[in-house]
């Protein structure tokens, strides 16, 4: 679901993807990664919720476009996706008796709001946020948030603990075999996908989000791999074509994954996509 290029709102629905935050080990190097390819510039609060204290907000032209943190030895590791809840003491209750498990809150941050960590049914990290009034997140535009797939080998259970969550509708784009790929709906609209990781995956691989930002065409995939790989990134999954656009999987230099796309490349049918798996050591 696009937003716009900021969103800005008192009233946010449930089960929208209001917020992105990277937890990473080398914070200096990751933001000098991220500003290079994207443009970001930070700014950094005092965040309770964090091993240091610390917390960076990444903004385009002003817009907040996402959080970084560096993590404990013990914290999460990698992108996640905070999900808007009207309250986050009520999707605390809900996240325990859904099979998952709080990790940290509810908590209120300063000028953030309350949230509530968590690891969902299916063992992925997520945030729940309940937002102030003040919110504000750039997305839809280019070198900004353009959606997320939940990455799980257990779709069945990411489908119950999220729909019932948030009252989402499933609807399978894949063809449930070969690929289990879904997205989740709000009124007909999808908000977040679903992806049961197959083959290209190793089957210890944990459950993650990957977090998509959205390219320029007048640059596109190719010319940000590129980019990424000068900047000391990675290139996971070489750029390829998609009904949704050209993309490519990326790691910055910290080892944490990502997805690009150019929108304005789409294509009937999937092309084939060279894979390195990230989590092979």
């Amino acid at each position: 679901m696009s937003l716009g290029s900021a969103a800005h709102t008192s009233v946010i629905p449930s089960g929208i993807p209001c917020w992105i935050e990277l937890a990473c080990r080398d914070e200096a190097a990751t933001q000098a990664f991220y500003s290079g390819l994207f443009d970001w510039e930070y700014t950094v609060q005092r965040d309770p919720a964090t091993p240091n204290g610390r917390y960076s907000i990444a903004t385009l032209n002003g817009v907040p476009t996402g959080g970084l943190y560096r993590s404990g030895t013990d914290g999460p590791f990698g992108w996640s996706v905070h999900i808007s809840v009207p309250q986050a003491a009520a999707a605390a209750e809900w996240v325990d008796s859904l099979g998952g498990r709080v990790t940290l809150g509810p908590m209120a941050i300063p000028h953030r709001g309350n949230i509530v960590h968590a690891v969902d049914a299916c063992g992925a990290h997520v945030v729940f946020w309940e937002p102030p009034a003040t919110w504000e997140f750039a997305t839809g535009v280019p070198n900004t948030f353009s959606g997320a797939d939940l990455n799980t080998h257990d779709g069945a259970a990411a489908d119950h603990f999220y729909c019932r969550l948030f009252n989402y509708t499933s609807h399978q784009i894949g063809d449930g075999t070969s690929l289990d790929y879904a997205e989740w709906l709000i009124e007909h609209e999808p908000v977040l996908y679903r992806y049961v990781m197959g083959t290209e995956y190793r089957p210890d691989t944990p459950p993650h989000w990957m977090v998509y930002l959205e390219l320029d065409p007048a640059r596109g995939a190719d010319a940000a791999a590129g980019q990424a790989l000068m900047l000391g990134g990675a290139v996971v999954v070489q750029p390829y074509d998609t009904p949704y656009g050209r993309m490519a999987i990326l790691a910055d230099p910290d080892g944490s994954v990502f997805a690009v796309i150019d929108h304005s490349r789409a294509v009937e049918g999937w092309g084939s996509a060279e894979v390195d798996d990230p989590y092979d050591d």
